[in-house]
């Protein structure tokens, strides 16, 4: 389960904003002029659809890997890598620009092209069901002991819709990728 450095050659990065609706839903907005609606449906699974006529679910497993299923049965995994950062088993990572603002984002902006993009760990290409059980596992056994569900660091109670308005200064408001 455990994934392998990345090359930044070997990767594209997308950048997204995620803004708040009235109704709890988050509207996605990705450099790549893609748009998801994303709706949480638990403490650890948001189901989406997007402007390209796509839906389906990311579900955080713990240990920061989150799956990604799409309608047709395509399955993405993802590793969250802090600072609003996930890397995705296709080679996609995704950056969010919501959390920081100001002076703070353009040095975050800056820092992602050296350093904290450098040390990313690749998620894993594919996981068996036991695989995947393990990791529920492992961050409910970790959420009962005192810390949270998600098998991250995060730290608070939520994001959106309890999700928090992405000014934590954590990537606590991602949203699983």
């Amino acid at each position: 389960m455990r994934g392998h450095a990345v090359s930044p050659r070997n990767r594209q990065e997308t950048t997204y904003t995620d803004e708040l609706l009235a109704d709890g839903s988050v509207h996605r907005r990705y450099s790549d002029r893609r748009q998801e609606w994303r709706v949480r449906q638990g403490p650890t699974l948001v189901a989406w659809r997007d402007n390209r006529g796509r839906q389906g679910t990311d579900e955080l497993l713990g240990q920061r890997v989150v799956k990604r299923v799409f309608s047709n049965g395509r399955v993405l995994y993802g590793r969250e890598a802090g600072y609003g950062r996930t890397l995705w088993s296709d080679g996609v990572l995704t950056v969010n620009r919501t959390s920081f603002g100001g002076r703070l984002g353009a040095i975050l902006a800056a820092a992602s092209a050296g350093a904290l993009v450098g040390g990313l760990v690749a998620p894993p290409t594919a996981l068996t069901p036991e695989q995947e059980e393990e990791l529920r596992r492992q961050a409910q056994a970790q959420g009962q002991a005192g810390g949270d569900a998600s098998g991250g660091d995060f730290s608070g109670g939520g994001g959106y819709g309890d999700w928090g308005d992405g000014t934590g200064g954590d990537d606590l408001f991602d949203d699983f990728g």
